[in-house]
């Protein structure tokens, strides 16, 4: 006798349905927070509670709604870098070696550029940065436009050689010859950002990230290279039959994706560390993929999501010390988000039909 077979089967779709995008953040956080409560409820503390000092509290003060400001700087540009790959269907993961490729250009910037006026030396920093970060993304789009490489396993690779590069560079030449510390020299004053608030760490970084952002919106709604990348993302075949060179508008959203990462990286220098070193990130280009993804690929989606993110960065220090939660939760939580990111990408180009 043959045995029945389920009635329903997971079927994979060229192009994703229009009507799951808006719901994919929605699920994305849902799930989350289902998964997250469970781990704080193994640390014996009220998810609810956790929750409100993770959202709520960081807000009730100045000083720590402009650190919100400060963790949200960096996750905008990756998250514009990431937002802008995406769009097209390129699906770069390796925005965090692209951001420290800019962080080395802004280093090396800064140190070269003592005695120039801030006026010409912070504008070529983030020049710099952003054709750094082109170089480091233009190898495995090329791997992706000329030989159908996956992007997502190159990208990925291409973080681990850049983390062993700033190792190689912060232990040789770079190292700290009095303390020994793996770390640049400092960078020239005139080539840090000024603080926008006195008195705080809020830089100028902010203010180039609010301008990456406009530049998404503007690219991605009124030119005609974003109606391209748009269309390249939908459906290949579609965009290369209505006469869309899909090889280069892919290669370009790949470049501009690394340099905008690249910025990143110049932000954290002259921003926030004034020299190189190996943890100069906190994971902020793999949280530009959360970032992208909850956003809806577009720039207000982009915008708001930096600032929860930044608003959970800044709310994990608060949990954890009203209520003796691990402070890394915040962490643990942008990772689980991460993994359910892009597994919901992966699901969505799949749909559940019934068995003919």
């Amino acid at each position: 006798m043959e045995a029945k077979r389920f009635p329903y089967q997971l079927v994979k779709t060229n192009t994703p349905p229009l009507w799951m995008r808006p719901l994919i953040p929605v699920l994305i956080l849902l799930m989350t927070f289902i998964i997250t409560a469970g781990l704080i409820l193994t640390a014996r503390a009220n998810p609810f509670q956790a929750y409100y000092y993770f959202l709520i509290s960081p807000l009730s003060s100045q000083v720590s709604f402009l650190e919100v400001l400060v963790k949200a700087t960096p996750l905008m540009l990756t998250g514009v870098a990431v937002t802008f790959a995406f769009a097209t269907g390129y699906y770069n993961i390796g925005a965090e070696g692209q951001l420290y490729a800019g962080a080395i250009a802004a280093a090396w910037l800064g140190i070269v550029l003592g005695g120039v006026p801030a006026i010409i030396a912070i504008p070529l920093m983030i020049i710099g940065g952003f054709l750094a970060g082109m170089v480091w993304a233009l190898i495995p789009a090329l791997l992706k436009v000329r030989l159908a490489v996956d992007e997502v396993v190159t990208t990925l690779l291409m973080n681990s050689i850049m983390a062993y590069i700033v190792s190689a560079i912060l232990n040789g030449p770079w190292r700290d010859p009095t303390s020994g510390w793996p770390q640049s020299p400092e960078i020239a004053e005139s080539a840090m950002f000024f603080k926008l608030v006195p008195r705080s760490r809020l830089h100028f970084g902010f203010i180039v990230g609010i301008v990456a952002i406009a530049v998404l919106w503007f690219v991605l709604t009124q030119t005609s290279f974003g109606l391209k990348m748009r269309a390249v993302g939908l459906g290949k075949p579609a965009a290369q039959f209505a006469g869309i060179n899909v090889g280069r508008t892919t290669l370009l959203a790949a470049l501009i994706s690394g340099g905008i990462a690249g910025i990143a990286g110049v932000s954290e220098v002259a921003g926030i560390q004034y020299h190189l070193i190996g943890d100069l990130s906190a994971n902020y280009g793999y949280t530009g993929v959360i970032i992208a993804t909850l956003g809806g690929l577009n720039a207000i989606g982009v915008f708001v999501a930096s600032l929860f993110f930044g608003l959970i960065d800044t709310g994990a220090q608060t949990v954890s010390r009203a209520m003796g939660v691990p402070v890394y939760l915040g962490q643990v939580t942008q990772a689980v988000m991460l993994l359910v990111a892009l597994g919901m990408y992966l699901l969505q180009r799949y749909r559940i039909v019934r068995r003919a």
